[in-house]
């Protein structure tokens, strides 16, 4: 799950491995229907080549934006770092191919299945008979049996961030032979592809000591292309090298290099030569971009090769000159994250409490458009995300967005107005820091409000003529008020623009109302790219790009002369809390647009940018917002791992609510009926079925509405083959090197 989405690192399962465990499902076998998952709106961006083409030798220096705290992926603090050297050094049952679907991995199985369904599920592993872990003992069932001991959750002296799909486990034996592992369910499982992705040693699972700590800083004993040499914390370095006992392709790179540089400082660090790959965030993506020429679309990109938006070559600045020397021998490859970015709803309390309320909120959104604001600059595909719990090309995908419909204006405004909230009327100003409308306090009074804005709606017979008149002199005011606002744009415009430089440098963090003050000019020709982070197992951070503001000279759009809705006297306010950071700016500016998208239906938003280091844990794991914009990785198995965000809230033993990570407070028992069915429904096509249905559900609560898909922005030296923007696929470490001299290519980092 980052601001530009956010969410804990325990939440789901440790993103950890989300990309390198596997999809539960496979692809439905003789459907005459079409497959409703799609296939992956942008493919692998990874310079593919193959391995007779790839010199031996050299050390990849690959940017991370922290050296980790815990190397256990099972560990509430385990993030992308930990992810990473974990997908290069312990084993994985299953792997994700670059159409995000489900694939055996040959390297460890040679086959596992479900063997049995009655009277309980059992499952057989078999194992690759070179299979060992790099002190030369045999893979087997002693660590299978050892890593369900320590996540089954029976055990609380085992500290781990989460144990779905293990606590199902009732035994595990060894085979016919040493090989094979049988592992039997005391209750079916749908989801046993996610188990054992990745798997310890047992000498890290057997004991507590040193599950907590033995591999928080040292893996003695590993079982991949790669073992963990050294980790130098002063200097923000975790080095990989070759394991010698690996068995399957030879890796080609001698050294991996993780190296801890902030997202703010890689341009600069790839300028001088000190990393040849690492993600970075639109806008300097383009700066990058400059130094290579533009590559031609590849089948296999679906997509993302089409070059960055950015300047015109000819007419190149001198800074921008100077970048594209900068970066010479450097390309930008780009695909989608399997995440996305979402607007959270909070329907614990407020106005959004009502589902009337949500429903409307979504209903006046322009998903197309946010989508194209923030990836048509990349020349990435900006179609809106239609799941929750998938992503296209997943195999759970499917659109069920049209549970709640498109973008309607008058639909969006029937809802409001049968909620009670209807234009006009008398409005009480909120003192700074007063909640808005809709708040605890004014809970009691949902029915006497209803039965006002039913009346205020009536025209009573004898003052029919007497009411008219008055409307019609309203609405001549109103008129005249947006034409004098209209003539005031063009001289406010540059204010505007100051309050934009000022915003992207984190400053002027108090609350505004979109529409007051300028800083939401709306114009939809206009783009912004992704930025912001994610927050989790996996967390990353993504910078903004200028041109978030309409030019000078844009017309007000139309129809935005809206009188805000009212009830009870107070105006239908909605608190949008958003981060002030630096690497934040676009994100506001999304928030802007949505604002101004409320605005047309009468929905005022309060603006609120506050730090980057509260922002979750203050006002959305604490409930104190009713919109905000964060992201969520989306799952290989939602049935389990998306359960805890959309399960309903439940009181806990001291009264609090427990919510889990479900921070909209939003949720049914149907939808956690259907995801427990979906859990326990060994049949395939049956399970993907259920969580179509809960998807629509979840939709049709409006809890929280997706929008994008975030993209993935990779600079890579350009001699480097088989590395970049990944996309749903699992990287293969092996295959991973410089090409071959006399391709034309930098020399590997190594020999320079």
């Amino acid at each position: 799950m980052s601001h530009e989405g956010i969410a804990t690192r325990s939440v789901m399962r440790s993103v950890a491995f989300l990309g390198a465990s596997a999809l539960a499902v496979s692809v439905l076998a003789g459907c005459s229907d079409p497959d409703p998952a799609g296939k992956p709106l942008a493919g692998q961006d990874i310079a593919r080549a193959a391995r007779a083409e790839i010199a031996d030798g050299g050390t990849l220096h690959w940017a991370v934006d922290a050296v980790p705290e815990t190397l256990n992926t099972f560990q509430s603090d385990a993030d992308a770092s930990t992810t990473r050297i974990a997908q290069a050094t312990l084993p994985s049952m299953f792997r994700f191919d670059a159409a995000g679907r489900p694939e055996r991995n040959p390297a460890y199985l040679e086959s596992a299945k479900v063997v049995e369904t009655e009277p309980k599920q059992v499952v057989l592993y078999k194992l690759d008979q070179q299979a060992v872990w790099s002190d030369g003992r045999e893979i087997g069932a002693a660590d299978f049996a050892a890593q369900w001991r320590a996540l089954s959750g029976k055990d609380s002296a085992y500290w781990t961030a989460r144990n779905a799909g293990y606590d199902r486990i009732e035994k595990i034996q060894r085979g016919d032979n040493d090989l094979e592992v049988r592992v039997t369910f005391g209750q079916p499982y749908a989801d046993w592809r996610s188990l054992f992705s990745p798997l310890y040693p047992k000498e890290v699972m057997g004991t507590p000591d040193a599950f907590n700590d033995g591999a928080r800083r040292k893996l003695k004993v590993s079982a991949g292309p790669f073992v963990l040499k050294s980790i130098d914390r002063k200097a923000g370095e975790v080095l990989l090298t070759r394991n010698p006992r690996w068995w399957g392709e030879r890796a080609k790179l001698n050294e991996i290099v993780l190296r801890a540089v902030p997202r703010d400082e890689r341009a600069a660090a790839l300028a001088a030569g000190d990393l040849d790959l690492a993600e970075v965030d639109p806008a300097a993506a383009k700066r990058i971009a400059l130094a290579a020429p533009p590559r031609p679309q590849s089948p296999s990109a679906g997509g993302s090769a089409t070059p960055l938006m950015g300047p015109e070559r000819r007419r190149l600045t001198p800074a921008q000159k100077r970048d594209k020397a900068r970066f010479r021998g450097f390309e930008v490859r780009k695909s989608l994250e399997p995440a996305y970015t979402q607007l959270a709803l909070n329907g614990g309390e407020g106005p959004l409490a009502d589902e009337r309320v949500r429903r409307g909120v979504a209903r006046a959104l322009d998903r197309e458009k946010l989508a194209k604001l923030v990836l048509s600059p990349l020349g990435l595909p900006a179609e809106p995300v239609g799941s929750h719990l998938a992503l296209s090309g997943q195999a759970a995908y499917a659109d069920n967005s049209g549970a709640i419909g498109g973008q309607d204006t008058a639909e969006a405004q029937a809802l409001l107005a049968d909620a009670g909230w209807v234009p006009g009327g008398p409005v009480e100003e909120r003192k700074k820091g007063e909640k808005a409308a809709g708040s605890e306090a004014d809970k009691s009074k949902k029915g006497s409000g209803s039965e006002k804005s039913e009346k205020d709606s009536k025209k009573e017979s004898g003052k029919k003529a007497e009411k008219d008149s008055k409307k019609e002199s309203e609405k001549k005011e109103s008129e005249k008020k947006e034409s004098e606002k209209k003539g005031d744009k063009d001289s406010e415009k540059e204010s505007g623009k100051k309050d934009s430089a000022k915003d992207s440098e984190g400053g002027d963090d108090g609350a505004y109302i979109v529409g007051e003050d300028n800083k939401a000019d709306d114009d939809e020709g206009e783009h912004l790219a992704q930025d912001g982070k994610q927050y989790g197992s996996k967390q990353l951070q993504q910078g903004g790009v200028p041109g978030a503001y309409a030019p000078q000279g844009t017309a007000a759009p139309a129809g935005a002369a809206v009188r805000p809705l009212a009830k009870d006297g107070k105006a239908l306010t909605l608190r949008f809390v958003v981060p002030q950071g630096e690497g934040s700016q676009s994100l506001r500016t999304v928030a802007d647009r949505i604002g101004i998208m409320l605005e047309r239906v009468g929905i005022r938003t309060e603006i609120t940018k506050v730090s980057d280091e509260s922002y979750f844990k203050d006002h959305i794991a604490s409930g104190q917002y009713d919109l905000a914009l964060y992201s969520w990785p989306t799952s290989a198995y939602p049935a389990t791992d998306a359960r805890p965000i959309y399960a309903k809230p439940v009181p806990a033993a001291d009264g609090s609510l427990n919510v889990e990570q479900n921070y909209t407070r939003v949720g049914t028992d149907q939808v956690d009926q259907l995801f427990d069915q979906a859990i326990a429904t060994l049949d395939e096509s049956e399970s993907r079925s259920l969580i179509r249905k809960a998807d629509s559900r979840i939709w049709a609560a409006a809890g929280s509405i997706p929008l994008y898909q975030r993209p993935q922005l990779t600079a890579v030296r350009t001699n480097i083959a088989n590395a970049g923007a990944f996309g749903f696929g699992t990287p293969l470490y092996e295959d991973m090197g410089f090409l071959k001299k006399g391709s034309g290519a930098p020399a590997p980092s190594s020999q320079r």
